[in-house]
């Protein structure tokens, strides 16, 4: 069964630290959560995570302005169900693959997602029994079948819950469409051209 899913994260060139992650599944459950111990004071400091990113999580009193125009200040809501330890988030997250028939994970450019996703649980050798060990890359299922217009968002990008709600509308959309092109591709072989 298919499992959409989106991943907010810091990326600094050596290291990918988890922000939040939003999964779907096509069965209609859903999974959010916001990492208690991301490294926020790093995120304060990259300008694209504070202007598309921390405005999406849940904080306390919003984001404000540092004294004399300094670097913007925010404080994650530790009360909020959505914002666990990472250790919690990793064993949440398996749990919710696990219970999934022959999950298939599906993610929008999903390589940082799937790297992120595997560091729940430390170095790759640790990616639990039974978790897929890649990501199907939806942007690349959409380049196959011809860069069919896809539908539009609504403002809510880079909160990792919608995108994950977004990216299971695009799969969906797309898996109806390669259906009839894989069957028009069977059609159209002939076997004795492939053994030519």
């Amino acid at each position: 069964m298919r499992i959409y899913y989106g991943t907010e994260f810091l990326d600094t060139g050596t290291t990918i630290e988890l922000i939040s992650i939003g999964i779907v599944v096509d069965d209609g459950r859903e999974y959010y959560a916001v990492n208690f111990d991301a490294p926020w004071q790093k995120v304060a400091q990259h300008d694209w995570l504070m202007e598309n990113v921390v405005p999406h999580l849940p904080l306390v009193d919003g984001i404000r302005r540092g004294p004399f125009g300094g670097q913007p200040q925010f404080q994650i809501d530790p009360t909020n169900v959505a914002v666990k330890p990472q250790w919690v988030i990793a064993n949440e997250v398996r749990e919710f693959i696990l219970s999934t028939l022959e999950p298939e994970l599906w993610a929008y450019y999903a390589a940082y997602d799937h790297v992120v996703l595997a560091q729940l649980w430390g170095p790759m050798v640790n990616l639990p029994t039974g978790v897929p060990m890649f990501t199907c890359d939806l942007k690349q299922e959409h380049v196959r079948l011809g860069r069919p217009p896809l539908p539009s968002r609504d403002g809510d990008e880079h909160h990792a819950l919608a995108d994950a709600r977004h990216n299971r509308t695009m799969g969906t959309l797309l898996e109806g469409i390669a259906r009839p092109v894989e069957l028009l591709e069977l059609v159209e072989f002939d076997p004795e051209e492939a053994d030519a």
